[in-house]
């Protein structure tokens, strides 16, 4: 008994040991995009400011595919021991599983939720020359001409396809959608007048509406962001209650030891406070959030829950 008793009492005093000493060697960041775009600054930047904290290397590793369910995939099936971390966000979380008839995670099951990192609203611009000035505008237009009012998006089931699914519902007006491979292509021909406007994330925006390229209409938040101070947002536009954001956060494998999961949190809590870190979230046209792990998950199965059931009312199907 003395013996058993011994070598419980070896075997957490290791236990603890392990927990303490994490990370003891390089952390894996799984992004399920390609580089450049906003998972991957937000993953970037967070991950040169754990591996500072942390003494050791965080490796960011892009596995692109099928909307981000590849890399969210790998990152569902690897070892759960903190060493596998994933960029999640709104799209490989909450709305890929209604758009995907057969998504290999559950993103409930399949994950433990550790923080919130931002949340990114998106832009409603125009065409300067499409008469656009105003949300008024496009029910108006959309209502005299059912069906003929154009939107382009970055693709099929993307956020910016979703937000004119809401305009649409919420509105009672009917729209044209046209997907595009990407918000750059998009962008473009919105520029050039061959599809009058379209939901755009910030940063790609941004530097066309100062250029008077560009007619930013509303931000899709709930609230304006800095550097769009003067352009209202949907919601007080004439559609109350309409919010479309994409949520990003950290998520480890199901099994992930909770001290793991304490001490990861802890770290982006204290970068997430650091104004070098909030100042460059809003440079990014996203503002910081923060919550548990277990707020992070109520908010992406209300997510779930709002998306799903646009998805399936207006049949969205992926490209």
């Amino acid at each position: 008994m003395r013996a058993l008793l011994s070598a419980l009492l070896l075997a957490l005093a290791c236990a603890g040991a392990q927990a303490q000493a994490y990370p003891s060697k390089p952390v894996r960041l799984v992004v399920p995009f390609p580089p450049s775009g906003g998972n991957d600054v937000f993953a970037r930047l967070m991950a040169q400011k754990l591996a500072e904290a942390w003494k050791q290397q965080v490796l960011v590793e892009n596995r692109p595919g099928a909307g981000g369910s590849v890399g969210t995939e790998l990152a569902a099936r690897a070892a759960p021991d903190g060493y596998t971390l994933l960029l999640g966000h709104t799209g490989t979380l909450a709305i890929n599983p209604a758009l995907y008839t057969k998504t290999s995670y559950d993103p409930q099951r399949d994950f433990a939720y550790i923080s919130l990192l931002a949340s990114a609203p998106l832009v409603l611009v125009a065409y300067p020359g499409s008469g656009i000035r105003s949300v008024g505008d496009i029910t108006a237009m959309a209502k005299a001409m059912p069906g003929e009012l154009n939107y382009a998006s970055s693709g099929n089931g993307t956020g910016s396809h979703l937000s004119g699914e809401l305009l649409q519902a919420l509105a009672g007006v009917k729209l044209t959608h046209v997907p595009y491979k990407g918000t750059s292509p998009a962008i473009t021909d919105v520029i050039g007048g061959q599809v009058p406007m379209m939901f755009s994330v910030i940063p790609a925006a941004l530097p066309q509406i100062r250029a008077g390229r560009l007619q930013a209409i509303a931000v899709t938040g709930t609230q304006r962001v800095p550097q769009l101070p003067d352009v209202p947002t949907v919601a007080e536009s004439g559609l109350p209650g309409f919010e479309s954001t994409l949520a990003y956060g950290i998520v480890a494998p199901r099994g992930t030891p909770e001290a793991v999961i304490e001490e990861i949190h802890a770290q982006i809590a204290r970068i997430a406070a650091t104004r070098e870190w909030r100042e460059r979230i809003e440079f990014e046209g996203a503002v910081v959030l923060e919550g548990t792990p277990a707020e992070f998950a109520a908010l992406i199965r209300a997510q779930t829950e709002k998306w799903g059931k646009l998805i399936r009312a207006a049949g969205i199907k992926p490209d």
